[in-house]
Parts: structure tokens; sequence; C-alpha cells
């Protein structure tokens, strides 16, 4: 399990991550979101150790990270770091090496990614002769080479079409079925809120929710959709109910409580006929401008 507890970042006056606590299990995926500044790539290098934190620590199970152990970690950051000019192959085999893998087991390995990406035949290319698409399959596969312990992922999907998105999901949930635990942040919510088991969302450098979807939903405002032809005007006037739009016979509506839903539902039924009455599952993407509004 990796624990990040009050994390502080300051830079000069200004406060980029301030007392920042989450936890990703073991063999969990966890979405880590927020605006452009947020502090979630800070955030990241903090727990890699690229930037010092001002405050706060990182525990790996419990035990305060080191070189060593973040040694075993895979890390993609979000200014890519390969090299445009030397063929893919060789510079996968020298950054496995660098984990401690045997050249002979880094090519093995790099090789299998590649073709997982479609790339096994351009493996002897520079890196600048693919397109950025392809040249982020390759800096996807140097994270996952050294089969770490930890991967933690800056803007992973960016750039990616469809397939190389299902080979990336496919190769996260391998991992995470070994355990390993996963914290990456991306901009497409909808895609963290189908792989995610939970999400944190940063603001302005500070956590505003943490959870899984499941639970973002419980706590929110709950939205029901109400269908009562020929017209759901009269909802307007109802005490304890936020009507958020209506449009003849249907309404989306904010309700107060059960038991304004069940007097609803029951005025309803005694105007005439309800051809639905239903809560309404919020997208991530609207619980997100919920939150950070």
């Amino acid at each position: 399990m990796l624990h990040v507890k009050n994390l502080t970042r300051r830079f000069g006056t200004n406060t980029a991550v301030n007392n920042v606590s989450f936890v990703v299990p073991a063999g969990h995926m966890t979405g880590f979101v927020g605006a452009n500044g947020a502090g979630k790539t800070t955030t990241m290098r903090m727990i890699m150790g690229v930037l010092a934190a001002h405050g706060g620590e990182v525990l790996l199970d419990g035990e305060p990270l080191t070189a060593q152990l973040r040694a075993g970690f895979g890390y993609m950051p979000e200014e890519r770091g390969l090299y445009p000019k030397q063929p893919i192959i060789d510079q996968l085999v020298y950054l496995g090496q660098l984990h401690r893998m045997s050249a002979r087991g880094a090519r093995a390995g790099a090789l299998e990614l590649l073709e997982r990406f479609g790339l096994a035949d351009r493996s002897k290319d520079k890196l600048e002769a693919l397109s950025l698409g392809n040249q982020q399959r390759v800096q996807i596969a140097a994270s996952l080479l050294h089969r770490p312990t930890v991967l933690i992922l800056d803007e992973p999907f960016s750039g990616l079409d469809p397939l190389a998105v299902d080979a990336m999901v496919e190769l996260l949930r391998e991992r995470t079925a070994e355990g390993v635990p996963v914290l990456f942040s991306s901009h497409q919510l909808d895609l963290v809120d189908r792989l995610c088991d939970s999400l944190v969302v940063l603001q302005k450098g500070e956590v505003v929710a943490a959870g899984s979807g499941t639970e973002l939903r419980a706590g929110a405002v709950q939205q029901h959709r109400l269908s009562a032809p020929p017209d759901a005007g009269w909802i307007r006037e109802e005490a304890g109910v936020t009507v958020i739009d209506v449009e003849g016979s249907n309404a989306v509506l904010e309700i107060k409580d059960a038991a304004t839903a069940q007097r609803l539902l029951a005025k309803a039924m005694a105007r005439g006929t309800v051809e639905e009455f239903a809560p309404i599952r919020r997208s991530l993407s609207e619980l997100y401008r919920e939150v950070v509004k």
C-alpha cells in the first residue's frame, strides 16, 4: 500500500501542495484528477523523490520511502524523457539494465511490450521516426518494463488512440491483479470512472474529494428524473424540490430527502400516469464540477 501523508510543497510564497493525504491500496487503480495547476504533477514528483517535500512523508507498506524502494517504482513523467535519436529497442534495454535487468531479459521484455502495442516491427527505428502517439506507447513500455512494485503515471493516456488505450488498460489490469498499486493522473474523467477503484480530486493544492465513484455519488446531491404526462410544470411549486430542468412532461430534479421523494411520487401518481421516476446515475464529470466549483 502506498500512503501519501500530509505532503506539502512550496515554491517561494506559493504553496503548490498543501497537506495532501491519500492512500493507494495494493492491487488498486487510483485516479488523480484536477485542473491544470492543481498540484498533481508536483505531488507525483514528491512521491518519486524528484522534488523534496517541505512537509509530510510517503510510506510504502508502512515504511518511509527510500531511494532503494523508489528504484522499484515505475514512473511516467509529464515531460516524456526518452531519447529521440536513439533506436527504440536500444534505449529500452538500457533503461531495463538501469533497473538491474539483464540485457537479455530487458530485450525480451521490451519486445513483448512493443508487440502488445503493435510496435514490434518498429523496434529498431529511432524514436523520432514514430508518431507522437506511438512515442507515447514506447514511453509507457519503458515505465512497465522492469515489472515495477508501484506505478506512478502522469497523463499516461494522453495522445493514445482507442486501440492503444485498450492495450494500456489490459496491461494495468494485469499489474493490479498482481497486487501493484497504480496511481495515474488524467483529464479523461470518463476513462477514470471506468477504470479506477478510487479517485482523488485535487484543487489548488488540496484534496477536495476522495473515494470510489460509488462513495462520491452517495455523498453528492441526488438527482431524479420524472416523466409524468401531460405536463410536469406543477413540480416547480413543490417544497424541498429544486428543478434543474423541466420540459413538457419530463423534469430533472434535486430532491431534499427520501420523504420528499415519496411525497412527490404520491402526488404525481394522484395527478395521473407516471411513466418514470428514478434516480440519475451522475457522471464523474458532473461530480467533479460540483466539488471544484
